[in-house]
């Protein structure tokens, strides 16, 4: 499909700068393709009332990294500012970072991030470029190992807030939890699973109470989420390969509670993509363990998810494409033009919706 056929004008004035508070407040568009009405306003807080007793919540329980470190390069004349966002650990002391001023670097160039921080005697974070890819891609060797390496880039880096928020804004302490959700136990992603953001103590009591299940998940959200799609043509695009895992014991309870009848419920296009991934051609999810770089545009046959809660994606995003392909690119469209005119907040720290399935005719 053409990628002009995902765009639609968004005010920056609905692109959300701090979440809601309390989280649970944030409102919910329930889209209902073919259903009267069709878009629904509601609240995060109602969730337990527009599912079904047996239906299954999945979540991403991933935890966001410090992955934004700035600092200079040292070492070669003139000391000029980089600014490095960690995508990909390659082992104990090497990252893959997208960087922010590439061109001042080169092969064997010493970066220096930090002068100050919690760990006193690390005094700075030092770390060497052993090669540069496409795209302003780095591989840093840092001067750490392992657990230290950890607690340096925790001292020193800023939470990896998107472009669209930290265009606007510097991160500050505030986002170290803003931008974490409840079920954040993994670590190793760069960007927060957003539609688990919402989520409350008091609200997961309300749905249990309701008796809908909660499960977890990990995909480590990696930089491709930020991306927009530059490709004329959809069939053009490759997405970064994510890490992830379902567990044998999640496979087991996800496949018995559709047996009986029950809907899985993926909060965020993270769980749904690892979860569409994981199951076979019959919709049986199995255990699984690497990486998927799955691509989903309209004409993909949803067979793992039944429902979709999310957030409000960027124009032309693979995001924005999945949610076309769930409930239908003419629904979606409609339903984005229906949240800007109703004052919807947009993106990471945005409103959600829950998004029922295309009719299979459509």
């Amino acid at each position: 499909m053409r990628t002009s056929a995902f765009d639609f004008a968004l005010p920056a004035d609905r692109i959300a700068l701090r979440p809601a508070s309390p989280r649970d407040a944030a409102r919910l568009l329930a889209v209902h393709p073919g259903g009267a009405p069709e878009l629904e306003d509601r609240a995060v807080r109602d969730l337990p009332e527009l599912l079904r007793p047996g239906d299954q919540l999945v979540v991403n329980d991933t935890k966001v990294i410090a992955a934004s470190l700035r600092g200079r390069r040292v070492g070669r004349g003139a000391e000029p500012k980089i600014e490095a966002t960690l995508i990909e650990r390659l082992d104990g002391s090497r990252w893959r970072a997208l960087v922010k001023g590439a061109k001042k670097l080169a092969a064997g160039d010493l970066v220096r991030f930090g002068d100050e921080g919690k760990v006193c005697f690390l005094g700075q974070l030092d770390a060497t470029v052993e090669d540069k890819g496409e795209a302003g891609e780095v591989t840093l060797a840092f001067a750490f190992h392992g657990p230290v390496l950890d607690q340096a880039i925790a001292d020193r880096g800023d939470m990896p807030l998107p472009p669209y928020i930290a265009s606007r804004r510097r991160p500050d302490q505030q986002d170290c939890s803003d931008y974490q959700t409840m079920f954040a136990r993994a670590e190793g992603a760069v960007a927060a699973p957003t539609a688990g953001l919402h989520f409350t103590d008091s609200l997961i009591a309300r749905l249990r109470a309701r008796g809908v299940g909660l499960h977890a998940v990990t995909l480590h959200v990696g930089p491709g989420t930020f991306l927009p799609v530059k490709a004329e043509d959809t069939d053009a695009h490759r997405m970064h390969a994510e890490r992830g895992e379902v567990s044998a014991a999640t496979a087991a309870a996800l496949n018995a509670a559709r047996r009986a009848g029950g809907r899985i419920v993926a909060v965020g296009s993270t769980a749904l993509r690892l979860l569409e991934t994981a199951a076979d051609g019959d919709g049986v999810i199995a255990p699984f363990a690497g990486e998927t770089a799955i691509f989903i545009t309209p004409g993909h046959r949803f067979r793992a998810v039944d429902l979709l809660m999310t957030n409000f994606h960027l124009p032309r995003s693979t995001l924005f494409m999945l949610v076309a392909a769930f409930s239908g690119l003419e629904v979606m469209q409609r339903a984005y033009a229906h949240a800007i005119a109703a004052g919807y907040r947009f993106y990471s720290y945005g409103d959600a919706c829950l998004l029922f399935p295309r009719p299979p005719h459509d």
